[in-house]
């Protein structure tokens, strides 16, 4: 049994009458009126509170939560009282989201019950506890309450964003993946793998005219081939302490998992194989490149347990163990981060490496608070030096990129928000230019 606040003002009121009686008398036979009908009150309200077991209450989520992601849980409360009531229900969500404003205030009608929503947005991966649902009732004259204790203890995986996965399947399945920033990149292949004849257009190439067929139509009829199929994708990505850095409550290495996990399900539907590779001072994961069914779900066990390091990344393990582990010519995705010049510096003949051997593609990250500090226009002298200085970190990092293309290493520079649509751009257009 709770005491209301309803319950100490009234009885504040009657102390104060009481008081009151010994200068004016009559006030003190109020009082003690007064106290006899509230403790009538009490005795009814609780009467009425306990004499049955009147509310149930359980959580409906699901069993896995996408990291980066709004995720919607649901409560559903049912009252069994004959009459209306006031309910306050609290949620004990996870205390990893260091939020005290899941309650609820729900008026119920006589055996009524309602479901109340809200949505979580976890920003680490790993396993969330949910403890139990407290329903606090409230009678109408609102002196007492009731707690009900409800629900179970519930354990929540957190994995790797597989809503934004959701979203890209439903919406290639729609012919819609332009909504999302997704450019239309097309482009007849030159390989061997043939397609279809067609009909001669101007423009198409002489050398693909099937002769045999113009014979047959009595016009000009042309192959057409595809580009080749079944290429080896890895995202290799960077577990180091540079990829620590957190936006928007998340790391970067949280977005590149993201972002892994979007290009590798975009690859598979292209016809290509995709594999995952994370290294840090130690070559750790290693997933081969596949297109089988369930390939997808390998993949995010795999990235539901990857956590970043304080540890300098050692990029000469991750060229002596690549070569063990992938024989053939590959796109290699590496998702890692300069900070300046001098740090891509010392990485570069492993990266010039990488790339002999296979086509590497690497991304890294624009600062986005910085970028938009400099967006912001200066009001003094400091702000003056400030803006110069940040300046200059952008610089280098478009430096970083102008370096590497000068060395035959394709690169992209973008913002982690972003990462997701530009790498899979990126792909299409690398795909499509026969780069691969």
């Amino acid at each position: 049994m709770i005491l209301n606040r309803r319950f100490y003002i009234a009885l504040s009121l009657i102390i104060l009458l009481l008081g009151s009686g010994y200068t004016f008398a009559p006030l003190f036979v109020l009082g003690q009126g007064m106290l006899f009908v509230m403790l009538l009150a009490i005795l009814a309200e609780g009467y009425m509170l306990y004499r049955i077991h009147g509310i149930r209450a359980f959580r409906q989520c699901s069993s896995r939560f996408s990291n980066g992601d709004e995720n919607t849980v649901n409560i559903r409360v049912e009252s069994s009282y004959p009459y209306a009531i006031s309910v306050e229900v609290i949620d004990e969500i996870p205390f990893i989201f260091q939020q005290r404003n899941i309650n609820f205030q729900i008026k119920f009608q006589a055996n009524e019950g309602k479901t109340i929503s809200y949505q979580l947005r976890p920003t680490h991966r790993g396993i969330y506890n949910f403890g139990r649902i407290r329903v606090f009732v409230q009678g109408r004259m609102g002196l007492l309450s009731r707690r009900y204790t409800c629900g179970d203890s519930q354990d929540v995986k957190v994995y790797p964003s597989y809503l934004m996965l959701h979203r890209y399947e439903l919406l290639a399945i729609s012919d819609n993946l332009t909504e999302l920033g997704i450019k239309r990149i097309r482009r007849v292949g030159h390989h061997t793998e043939f397609e279809q004849i067609k009909e001669y257009v101007k423009g198409d190439d002489y050398r693909t005219i099937n002769w045999k067929a113009s014979a047959r139509k009595h016009e000009l009829m042309v192959n057409v081939y595809q580009d080749e199929r079944s290429q080896q994708i890895y995202s290799v990505i960077d577990k180091g302490r540079v990829m620590q850095q957190a936006f928007r409550g998340m790391t970067l290495l949280d977005y590149a998992i993201n972002a892994s996990l979007v290009l590798s399900y975009v690859a598979m539907r292209k016809e290509d194989k995709a594999g995952l590779i994370t290294f840090d001072e130690h070559f750790d994961t290693f997933v081969p490149a596949s297109s089988r069914p369930g390939h997808m779900q390998t993949l995010l066990e795999n990235l539901y347990s990857q956590e970043t390091t304080f540890s300098e990344t050692d990029f000469s393990s991750l060229c002596v163990h690549l070569n063990k582990h992938v024989n053939k010519r590959s796109l290699l995705v590496l998702y890692t981060n300069f900070s300046s010049m001098g740090s891509m510096n010392r990485q570069l003949a492993y990266l010039q490496q990488l790339n002999r051997q296979h086509r590497l593609l690497v991304v890294f990250f624009e600062d986005a608070d910085l970028k938009a500090y400099i967006a912001t226009p200066a009001s003094d002298t400091e702000g003056y030096y400030r803006h110069v200085i940040a300046e200059k970190f952008a610089f280098e990092k478009r430096l970083i990129v102008s370096t590497l293309k000068q060395h035959g290493i394709y690169s992209l520079l973008t913002t982690p928000e972003n990462l997701s649509i530009d790498v899979i751009n990126k792909y299409l257009e690398m795909k499509s230019r026969q780069l691969l």
